[in-house]
């Protein structure tokens, strides 16, 4: 992996290594190793004090393309199916059509708690075990997807045992249409 450009960054901005591991709340022996490309795998919490010092995003640190804003469609259940479509602000985040706020805690074995920022890529169809933003009628839930065309049958599992998974079959099926993979989340800090 690339080391992240944090190095460029730091000087860019006049930046000491002490300074920033002061800002970030580490030493300046990791600050060098993350600019290094010693350590690749930063824990989100340092990602997210090391963007917020450099004045960047955390993906444009992360080097994803974007920091367009994107429009937060609403929240979406993580839980029992329900939906209300609302723009109510704009997240930004490369390789995603929208956003959602997660709501409720059917998926927090994949780590996606109440609140988090789902970020979704729009596309009508995705893999087996993909999580998704699915419609069931006129509801919606983020669920991990399991779709066996031949005994026509689709299971939304969630991510967490205190949910049963959604079994849905037959001409059930028409009712359901995927708004899209999601393709990222953000936890809040706090």
């Amino acid at each position: 992996m690339e080391a992240l450009p944090i190095k460029k960054l730091r000087k860019e901005r006049g930046l000491t290594l002490a300074a920033l591991a002061r800002l970030v709340g580490t030493s300046k022996q990791t600050i060098h190793r993350y600019e290094c490309g010693v350590i690749t795998n930063v824990p989100r919490e340092k990602l997210e004090r090391l963007a917020d010092a450099l004045g960047v995003t955390p993906s444009e640190l992360l080097g994803w393309s974007g920091g367009e804003r994107l429009p937060v469609l609403g929240r979406i259940s993580c839980g029992v199916p329900s939906f209300a479509l609302e723009e109510r602000e704009e997240l930004s985040f490369g390789g995603a059509d929208f956003c959602l706020i997660a709501k409720g805690d059917s998926m927090t074995g994949a780590r996606i708690l109440d609140g988090d920022a789902v970020y979704i890529r729009s596309q009508p169809t995705v893999g087996r075990g993909d999580i998704a933003a699915v419609i069931i009628g006129d509801e919606a839930t983020l669920k991990r997807v399991y779709y066996y065309p031949e005994e026509e049958r689709l299971i939304l599992s969630a991510e967490n045992p205190a949910y049963p998974p959604i079994v849905l079959s037959g001409s059930e099926l028409a009712s359901v249409r995927i708004l899209g993979k999601a393709v990222a989340f953000k936890s809040r800090l706090g």
